[in-house]
This record gives structure tokens, sequence and C-alpha cells, in this order.
């Protein structure tokens, strides 16, 4: 059998044509099948559904319509990762930078990938794959009246991205690391902003909530990675 017989074989199954001619070429057939067959679903199921109104953090792929990538970390408090319906979820845009990267590369191109880890109690991850659109703020409301406000300003939505699910599967454990929150007692070692950490290193923690929305340079990491600093030097 030739690439495209074989492609044409395996049009039904999930995945990209480039990851089909790969699982020949390196023998995985059988177990993409398996994973295929007893992990991907079109929808999310009530485990599914429970696992993501926990989660307070979440990775997003997008890219624009030449095929250029973007990927970024979005945060919020349990359940701002919301589940519509089986076959659809939603998320607040925040305040950010004002360069809107992930929402022009939607606008572009409808396609994302939502990974969500967790590394605290179940040590497990899912993906979720579909098309997105920007919903404004005053129709999602009205589509969807019990949508909560939040009470902190910076966590207030701008708009909404809404995503109708293609793919939903597991990501296994085996190489997710298994993390532990820090609570602000420990941080704030009973006043003294520093803690002696499990290794007897002294790390500093900063005993405040995070700054949602905030324009203050300093509080968003200022110029950590020294481009600004490139810039004004000429050194671009």
């Amino acid at each position: 059998m030739d690439s495209a017989e074989h492609l044409d074989d395996r049009a039904w199954r999930p995945g990209s044509d480039g990851e089909h001619l790969l699982q020949r070429r390196l023998d995985t057939v059988d177990r993409a099948d398996r994973f295929y067959d007893e992990q991907v679903l079109d929808h999310l199921n009530a485990r599914m559904r429970e696992f993501i109104g926990r989660q307070e953090m979440f990775f997003l792929a997008t890219s624009d319509g030449h095929g250029e990538c973007d990927n970024t970390f979005r945060a919020g408090p349990p359940g701002f990762l919301r589940v519509l319906d089986a076959r659809t979820l939603t998320y607040p845009e925040y305040r950010g930078n004002g360069v809107l990267a992930s929402l022009g590369n939607i606008q572009e191109n409808p396609h994302v990938g939502i990974l969500m880890v967790d590394f605290f109690r179940d040590r497990i991850g899912l993906h979720v794959n579909g098309r997105a659109r920007v919903v404004e703020d005053a129709e999602m409301r009205e589509a969807h009246p019990g949508l909560p406000v939040d009470p902190v300003p910076g966590r207030r939505a701008v708009v909404w991205v809404e995503v109708t699910i293609e793919e939903a599967y597991i990501h296994c454990a085996k190489h997710i690391p298994h993390l532990q929150k820090v609570s602000a007692q420990r941080r704030t070692g009973g006043g003294d902003s520093r803690y002696r950490g499990p290794s007897g290193d002294r790390a500093l923690e900063h005993d405040r909530e995070r700054d949602w929305g905030t324009d203050d340079v300093k509080r968003k990491g200022g110029d950590f990675f020294g481009a600004a600093a490139e810039a004004r030097d000429g050194r671009r």
C-alpha cells in the first residue's frame, strides 16, 4: 500500500495526515488506533467536565492564517474555564498587554488547542482541540445569563472565547511532575517573606495576590529578560 492509499484508508481516523504517515513509518499504527478508539472523544464526558471545572490554568495554542504559531498561558480562579455543554466551553480574556496575539490568530484561523495539566492532585492532563470564536461580553451574558461577574476588576472579561469541541483526550501522567502549592503561611514564614525550602535554600515569595490586570511594569515582571535594555542600547 503506498502513502496515498494508506492515507485514504485512515482518513476517517482522528489526527492529521502527517501523524498517520509517521505511524506507518515508525510502526505505531496499532498503538495509535488503540488510543484513538479508547481515549479520543468528540465531546466532554462527565469526568472531563468535572476536571475542567476545578482548573486554575491552561495552555493555549493558536496560529495565524499562514500557520505561524503562538503558545500562551491563561489563569484564573477555579471555573474560569467554563463548560457550557458537552461540546462547548468558554473562557474570559482579561486585560493584558494590548498585543492580542491569541485573539488576533483566532480572527484569522479558528483552530485552537487547549492543554490543562493538574500538577497538584491527579497529576494528569486533558487536551481539548476545537474551533474558537471571539464573543463580546454583553453577547455572552445575554446567551448565558448565569455567568458570574468576577469581583476582582482585573479578572473581568474584556471579551470571551467560545470553543466548539472537536477532540478531547487524556495527556498521560508519566512525565508530569507532582507539584505542591505553597500556603500563605509558608510564603510569609510567620511574618518574614522568606522561608527555608526542603533542600535548605531560602526562597523569596511575595506576600500578595497576583496583580490581575495591572499596568505596573515592575509588578508585571519588569524587564526580566533584558529585551527593553537591548532596544534602548540599539542591540536588537
